[in-house]
């Protein structure tokens, strides 16, 4: 166990100074792994009930076996670790946008880092997600898992604003198979306005709460995540 915290990685991107960290959680006497990005601190191994809860609501919505499954940010790698739990998934592109996120899992600087790397089904995918929703050239999959943004309001990169309009989730939404998933994580509680827009473009929208405990308040903090599906017909 760390005695202090460890800087396990520094890079310059174009987002800003990445940053990946090991520290002692005082209060649980455990390791955590953080990652900052510039003066944000954007994930944390202390939290991870909702990352994991994504895949699990998104994979429960699809029917079938030998599914296709496309993760949008890869992070700490919990949201597709999840996807990987569900035997019916027959592969796994997992699509990043930062290479030094991908060293880390290559690195093995990451104590699970071998559960996805290792895993025949998983590809690591060095994209820009949006960009390839953007382009219709994102892979055509069962299930669409994305964990980039705080929130559909608050965007870790204005560029990833047009993905939240409804011209943004057709694209989106034409890259799934017939009765396929789009499942998003959310740092704000349900957006109504949001859950609209969703409608207006699938066949099923709806919002889960995910509530976890926070050690830094003693208290139950929770995300959201939004599951809608495509029309089984939907070519």
């Amino acid at each position: 166990m760390s005695r202090r915290v460890e800087e396990l990685d520094f890079q310059q991107t174009p987002m800003g100074e990445l940053v990946l960290r090991r520290r002692v959680e005082p209060s649980l006497g455990v390791d955590v792994f953080e990652v900052l990005l510039g003066e944000e601190h954007l994930m944390s191994t202390l939290f991870t009930v909702a990352e994991q809860e994504l895949a699990r609501l998104g994979l429960a919505a699809v029917r079938g076996t030998g599914l296709d499954v496309v993760v949008g940010g890869l992070g700490l790698g919990f949201t597709a670790r999840a996807a990987l739990e569900d035997p019916r998934v027959g592969s796994l592109h997992v699509v990043e946008a930062l290479a030094a996120v991908i060293g880390w899992h290559e690195r093995g600087l990451l104590p699970y880092s071998a559960d996805l790397t290792g895993d025949r089904r998983t590809r690591l995918v060095l994209a820009d997600f949006f960009a390839l929703v953007r382009a219709g050239t994102l892979p055509l999959s069962h299930a669409v898992l994305l964990d980039v943004d705080h929130s559909p309001r608050h965007l870790l990169h204005p560029s990833h604003g047009d993905l939240y309009t409804a011209d943004g989730l057709r694209r989106l939404a034409a890259r799934l198979h017939p009765g396929g998933v789009f499942a998003l994580w959310s740092d704000d509680p349900p957006d109504e306005d949001f859950l609209d827009l969703l409608r207006q473009v699938f066949a099923t929208a709806g919002a889960q709460v995910v509530p976890f405990p926070n050690h830094h308040t003693g208290a139950t903090s929770s995300n959201t995540v939004y599951v809608a599906t495509v029309p089984t017909g939907q070519a």
